[in-house]
């Protein structure tokens, strides 16, 4: 619905919002730079852009002069900064000028540069990429042709170290037959490195992972004596005595069967314990970087995203001008003087802030167009639990009228719904156009998302699928109970664990008009032998499908499939490595024998999401005509063709 002449972003205007990353600040705190990621619909691809901003000028302007380049990164003395360009489809280390005098390739990486850092001395860079393929598999390929023994042979990334020099050969320090390096961090002193290793870069060793630190000097490597499960960002307090990063409460063997919980844990280099100073907080805290006036941490409160500094006194000093909103990407100089980060408020998308002053004007886009309105609403459970939702409805919302309801899921399901609009959080359903359409959209943030504290991001545990259903169908209610949803005019979506929550309730219950299943499970004990994360799912079901098959059972939709009448648009990437496109075929081929309305859209090549804005808007223009066709009596003639 349109009031004053004034329309919603479009599906398209939409795709073309920027995303901005790779936040950065010069240790001078004069310059910033950031990534924009923009859609080239001409060539049907996404371009990064790094932009610089110098803050006395108020200027922001291109640093590559139309080359795409990523992962920005001040030098030491402020003078020159380093980013990755690709070079034949592979990522290298270049450093430039500001001034344009000069622009340097410093790498040339076979496989390509997966991450780096300045040596402190700014003498060079220490990076990570992955190892060159063994002699041995090579003359085999030669010889037999490419096979691999599963679970037995990997490409680990490994940590180098890189100098100037015209002559300069990159130097392994580490080898590739011992570990995957994830995340690294170089004393201020430049004598040792830290860095966060899994034994291998297979998704199922994430809970593996160690902590391990580098005489810079003598190459020595030694573990951490660690027993928690570790992650997220490493860095070492100014003086290198110490160590910040992400661990669990609990040692890594609780996790077998149980759902991760973190919180941010200090390690003394020299006594070698460990302390977890912010365990009161109730929610993972996230290192950025320890500064001289403390660490700068982020962390998540139900919808908002938070950064602030942690004082040796344990206190917690927010930075920002409210509590609401969310801080996506952060960065700070040492002194702790000088900050960049990015931010959207509610009902708006990202922006870029230096010291506390906004450099971009993003949510310009906005200007002279009709923008949905989101709030955060709370209803309880069939438990009694507490869930809050984000409630999307138009500028001209009516209290007095009832409305279609459109459900959307969130992935993960440690993630969650925010009452903001941006891409970051929903690359797939087009919000804005529902709400012109006349729907309104709910959002729940179901157990087990995250901001809600550890006690709930646990309550899935053994309780997926109809703790799941339990939550949505009591923020469904609670809607039509105020006479703001029509009951018989209700549709779900969601994509992942969205998409699995989709189909277990449009299987479960006769609720929904029709549903939406994205890239999503519909029978865990298959899902449990095809993904490459079978960890994932023994944390939450507590056990294997061999020895608890009636948990998996329960909770998976196919379970329920005989019941099913529900119209389905099923949606998937055919390259899905994480939710293999099997559990779509299963589910299509269900609902086909019980005579149930649906439509299979395969994506070619796709994984779990496109970087084509081609795909993004067909998935988008497919929703919105299976719901506008089911919900509203509108036309499904084009929906193949999408004209």
């Amino acid at each position: 619905m349109n009031i004053n002449n004034k329309s919603y972003l479009s599906i398209e205007e939409l795709i073309s919002m920027p995303t901005i990353s790779g936040i950065t600040i010069s240790e001078d705190g004069t310059k910033a730079a950031f990534v924009k990621n923009t859609a080239d619909w001409e060539d049907n691809r996404f371009r990064n852009q790094i932009l610089i901003y110098e803050i006395d000028k108020k200027q922001c302007y291109p640093l590559a002069n139309g080359r795409e380049a990523g992962s920005p990164m001040w030098s030491p003395d402020s003078r020159q900064i380093a980013y990755l360009e690709s070079v034949t489809g592979k990522n290298q280390i270049f450093i430039k000028a500001l001034d344009g005098s000069y622009r340097v390739q410093v790498t040339d990486e076979k496989e390509g540069v997966s991450a780096f850092k300045w040596d402190p001395s700014g003498k060079g860079f220490y990076y990570t990429a992955p190892a060159a393929v063994s002699e041995e598999v090579l003359k085999r390929n030669a010889a037999y042709g490419e096979f691999q023994h599963a679970g037995k042979e990997h490409q680990n990334d490994c940590f180098y170290y890189i100098n100037f020099s015209e002559d300069s050969v990159a130097v392994p320090l580490t080898d590739g037959r011992d570990f995957h390096v994830l995340e690294f961090a170089v004393s201020a002193d430049g004598e040792k490195a830290a860095f966060i290793a899994a034994p291998t870069p297979a998704a199922d060793d994430a809970q593996k992972r160690d902590v391990y630190i580098v005489d810079l000097q003598s190459g020595r490597v030694q573990m951490l004596k660690s027993k928690k499960v570790v992650g997220g960002h490493i860095c070492f307090s100014p003086d290198g005595s110490q160590l910040a990063y992400t661990a669990s409460l609990r040692e890594k063997d609780h996790y077998k069967n149980n759902i991760l919980d973190n919180t941010l844990e200090l390690y003394d280099l020299a006594s070698g314990a460990t302390t977890q100073p912010l365990t009161d907080f109730d929610s993972t805290v996230t290192p950025v970087r320890w500064t001289s006036q403390g660490i700068l941490i982020s962390w998540q409160q139900q919808t908002n995203h938070l950064i602030g500094i942690l004082s040796e006194d344990g206190s917690v000093k927010m930075i920002g001008d409210n509590e609401e909103g969310y801080v996506l990407e952060a960065a700070i100089t040492e002194d702790g003087n000088h900050i960049a980060y990015s931010k959207a408020g509610i009902n708006e998308t990202f922006e870029v802030y230096v010291d506390g002053e906004k450099i971009t004007n993003e949510n310009f886009v906005f200007h002279g167009r009709n923008r949905s309105n989101r709030e955060t609403i709370t209803w309880r459970s069939s438990d009694d639990l507490e869930i809050e939702g984000v409630l999307t409805t138009p500028v001209d919302f009516d209290p007095g009228k009832t409305y279609p309801l459109l459900v959307l899921m969130h992935g993960g399901p440690a993630w969650a719904s925010c009452p903001i609009l941006s891409g970051c959080f929903n690359d797939k359903y087009p919000v804005e156009p529902f709400i012109e359409k006349g729907f309104i959209v709910l959002e729940p943030n179901y157990r087990g998302s995250t901001g809600y504290g550890n006690d709930f991001l646990k309550a899935n545990h053994r309780n997926l699928g109809i703790g799941d259903y339990e939550d949505v169908i009591s923020g469904v209610d609670a809607l039509v109970e105020r006479g703001a949803a029509d009951k018989d005019r209700i549709g779900i979506m969601g994509w992942s664990q969205g998409g699995f929550i989709s189909a277990f309730c449009s299987l479960f219950s006769y609720r929904f008009k029709a549903a939406s299943v994205g890239g999503g499970i519909t029978n865990w004990s298959h899902h449990y032998v095809n993904t490459d994360i079978p960890h994932f799912i023994r944390m939450f079901f507590g056990d294997t499908p061999w020895n608890d098959p009636e948990i998996y059972r329960r909770s998976s939709p196919m379970n329920y499939i005989q019941s099913a009448g529900t119209p389905t648009l099923i949606q998937h990437g055919e390259a899905d490595r994480r939710v293999p496109v099997t559990n779509a075929v299963e589910l299509f081929q269900g609902l086909k024998d019980m005579g149930v309305e649906a439509e299979f859209v395969l994506f070619k090549g796709m994984a779990y999401s496109s970087d084509k804005p081609g795909i993004h808007s067909a998935i988008m223009k497919q929703n919105l005509m299976w719901f506008s066709h089911h919900l509203l009596g509108e036309s499904l003639e084009e929906l193949r063709s999408l004209g």
